[in-house]
């Protein structure tokens, strides 16, 4: 868990403190999640029938992302993952690049630590080719439903906010398209992840670069430590490990385009939904 560090008041998240975390996770990385959301990904790219020639991967961690026969340029807030990955050292919505330089965008593991979350989409969608493809991933909300349970039990009267504000599904389809794209769909799959104590769990979450990251959060104490992890225990199955949920939340979007479908003009049926239905009966 963080402690406090320095950030523009206005943000949710320390900028600074998130450069560290990845850093240091790029030392041990803990990838099994993200592995589950490029599945996903992948699935989804394989109903596209287009070519890609040039993709931008925005947050690309240790460069997991792969696509034959393209050119990925890679960027990540993190310099140690940035540099791993032969990438561009800086934040998803703050990237240099111009307008119209990509045929495919891909956010995997991100979006939810993001500051700017609307401008992060609607530079991915500016950095698009008309017709270009956006696919992002992310924890939206719901994920981590236990840990933040026996927390907020172990804290008593006063907690203290250590986990983050979540998007969730409905949110999220909002975002694409006040970010511009054409055809949005959001959609989400559950991973459940059983562990055989809270400290395991923790130890993952630091390993993905997914501990908290809010400015001013007071450092845990030794009680509270313990007792959420009682609290943890106390949920388990009676094989002794206790289930924690991460929301996938899947992202598709497409950089708009005079040759794609537009919806109906309102009022342009030519038959009245009494005259369809009357046919039905």
């Amino acid at each position: 868990m963080p402690q406090n560090g320095p950030t523009d008041s206005a943000e949710i998240f320390d900028r600074a403190l998130r450069r560290k975390r990845r850093d240091r996770a790029a030392r041990r990385y803990e990838g099994f999640v993200r592995e589950h959301m490029l599945e996903g990904i992948h699935d989804r790219l394989v109903g596209v029938k287009r070519d890609f020639r040039d993709v931008l991967d925005l947050g690309s961690f240790g460069g997991g992302f792969t696509l034959p026969d393209t050119a990925i340029t890679r960027i990540d807030a993190g310099a140690a993952f940035a540099a791993q990955a032969g990438g561009v050292h800086a934040d998803e919505d703050r990237h240099p690049f111009p307008e119209a330089s990509f045929d495919l965008v891909v956010s995997i593991g991100v979006l939810d630590q993001i500051n700017d979350v609307p401008g992060a989409l609607a530079l991915a969608r500016r950095a698009l080719r008309p017709d270009g493809l956006f696919l992002g991933a992310f924890l939206g909300a719901g994920t981590l439903a236990t840990l933040r349970s026996v927390f907020l039990k172990a804290e008593g009267e006063r907690p203290v906010a250590r986990f983050h504000p979540q998007i969730d599904v409905r949110a999220a389809g909002d975002l694409l398209s006040r970010a511009g794209f054409a055809l949005p769909v959001a959609d989400v799959e559950p991973l459940t992840v059983r562990y055989s104590s809270m400290f395991s769990l923790l130890s993952d979450l630091r390993g993905m670069a997914a501990t908290n990251l809010l400015p001013g959060t007071p450092p845990l104490t030794r009680g509270t430590l313990a007792r959420a992890a009682e609290g943890f225990a106390e949920r388990a199955d009676p094989d002794g490990k206790t289930a924690e949920r991460f929301e996938i939340v899947y992202l598709t979007g497409w950089a708009p385009d005079e040759s794609q479908p537009r919806p109906a003009r309102r009022g342009s049926a030519t038959v009245s939904l009494a005259e369809a239905l009357k046919g039905k009966q």
